[in-house]
């Protein structure tokens, strides 16, 4: 028995000093490792009305990314169009924010792809007696947040599935963010918008009675954590895509998807730059 204890104890802390090698000096040393965020995407991160703390997958999964390295989660927030160039910096080490993995963004980051998203068409229920499918939206204005691809790829569409067709194209409007598109959707100056398909069933929730989802996705992406090509962002990415791994294998991932109500996001396995 204590041969066999012996044995447990010897593995465990081989795991842990395994663990603890794969981060960054600098990283192991602070103990912390430096995340920015923008918290206004629910479910993936927002704040909690009732007590303003940080809440959403991402947030929940980055803290437990942290744990099972061994260290803490420093959140940052940080406007959107800030966070890659906070990674060359190095005012941050990582983002955790519904960043899709885009050829583009790998120009200057590497991603660790975790979850599934899509573009999603959806309207408010005082147009869903004449909007009940996308190809409806032709000739109408559509809007989504412009810091996104959702307008480039509304346009796209439009040209397939409108114009190719004979019909209007619709106007696309590059909006404030996603809360802008839906306010302006509510008040009627737009008559459709697109969102990313894992935040609809959190809205519909939040406000019953008002989004109509259109169709299925007509996009599939992949949502990552970037991190900056440098030799420590490499080893820093390779050490997170290990607890994801980890936490994939042993049901953590899998709660915190059933947790937001991600079922047809989750991503298995982890992958590194696969975003099309």
């Amino acid at each position: 028995m204590l041969r066999l204890s012996l044995a447990t104890a010897l593995l465990a802390a081989t795991a842990l000093s395994a663990q603890a090698q794969a981060l960054p000096d600098r990283i192991k040393t602070a103990g912390k490792i430096v995340i920015a965020t923008q918290p206004n995407y629910p479910p993936i991160a927002f704040k909690d009305p009732a007590t303003n703390a940080l809440s959403g997958f991402d947030i929940e999964l980055g803290e437990a990314i942290a744990k099972e390295l061994g260290v803490k989660a420093e959140w940052q927030e940080t406007a959107f169009a800030q966070m890659l160039p906070s990674l060359q910096t190095g005012r941050v080490d990582m983002v955790m924010a519904g960043m899709s993995d885009l050829p583009a963004r790998r120009e200057t980051a590497d991603f660790v792809d975790y979850m599934v998203s899509g573009a999603q068409f959806y309207t408010v229920s005082a147009f869903a007696a004449s909007i009940k499918t996308p190809e409806d939206l032709c000739g109408k204005s559509v809007g989504a947040s412009r810091s996104t691809n959702w307008p480039r790829q509304i346009g796209e569409w439009s040209e397939a599935n409108c114009v190719a067709k004979g019909k209007p194209a619709i106007t696309v409007v590059g909006t404030e963010g996603s809360v802008d598109a839906r306010t302006q959707l509510k008040t009627q100056r737009l008559q459709g918008g697109v969102q990313g398909s894992e935040t609809m069933s959190h809205f519909q929730k939040l406000e019953p009675n008002t989004y109509v989802p259109l169709g299925l996705p007509f996009t599939r992406s992949l949502t990552g954590i970037p991190f900056a090509k440098t030799p420590e962002g490499t080893q820093l990415r390779d050490a997170v895509k290990g607890a994801l791994d980890r936490l994939q294998a042993n049901g953590g991932y899998d709660s915190l998807i059933a947790k937001y109500g991600l079922t047809n996001n989750g991503l298995k396995p982890i992958v590194l730059n696969q975003g099309e």
